[in-house]
């Protein structure tokens, strides 16, 4: 298996992207959504992008806007290449050269049957997603609540996926290691799990986060 990526999303200041990128973080991801307790102005996201360094990606994440609205607020800022599209609506895109990471809530079967068919459908359109996003599922919420799907049903689905799967929902630096070794994703993604506030990252948390998570795989 190749080497695990961390993303540490919902980051809000500029101190929190440069802790992340030096601890060893792959991506960080900005938030878009107004009513979430990570939301970042658009007048902020310029000073943080500045403390991303070169080779960790900067992600837009945005909840039910369509995926030309979200082109439009990412595309002024240059740096940000890559949308990860959160909401109820799932229809394969092609948004080149900017990626996508679909995110798909996930209780129970019924809920990877329709992930399945929207890869299908990906598949069947030549427009697959840059990887998928498996998130834990609370009615009427979309990220950051802190629910983990569950991760035993998801082992056979990252072994028939055919574009990188990347987990999330309910991860801290005590559970990673073990969602690791079930599941054995191409990323995990943190933001409630390595927070002092919502919104307010805590370094000592994300370094326990990553060398916890990176550990898992030997």
């Amino acid at each position: 298996m190749t080497r695990l990526r961390v993303k540490i999303c919902g980051i809000t200041r500029a101190e929190d992207a440069q802790a992340a990128a030096y601890l060893g973080a792959d991506a960080i991801g900005l938030n878009f959504h107004p009513t979430s307790p990570r939301y970042v102005k658009p007048a902020a996201v310029a000073a943080i992008l500045r403390e991303v360094p070169p080779f960790v990606e900067a992600v837009g994440v945005f909840v039910r806007e369509t995926l030309n609205e979200a082109l439009a607020l990412a595309g002024p800022f240059g740096r940000l290449r890559t949308i990860q599209r959160h909401g109820d609506q799932h229809e394969p895109a092609d948004i080149f050269p900017f990626r996508l990471i679909e995110v798909f809530r996930v209780a129970d079967g019924r809920d990877l049957g329709l992930v399945r068919r929207y890869i299908a459908e990906a598949q069947k359109l030549g427009w697959l997603p840059d990887a998928l996003l498996i998130d834990g599922k609370v009615p009427g919420e979309y990220g950051g609540t802190g629910q983990a799907p569950p991760w035993e049903i998801l082992a056979p689905l990252r072994e028939e996926c055919v574009v990188p799967l990347v987990l999330a929902g309910g991860l801290t630096p005590d559970n990673v290691a073990e969602a690791v070794r079930i599941v054995r994703p191409y990323a995990v993604d943190v933001a409630s799990g390595v927070e002092s506030a919502p919104g307010k990252k805590d370094v000592e948390k994300i370094k326990r986060f990553i060398d916890n998570a990176r550990s898992a795989l030997g």
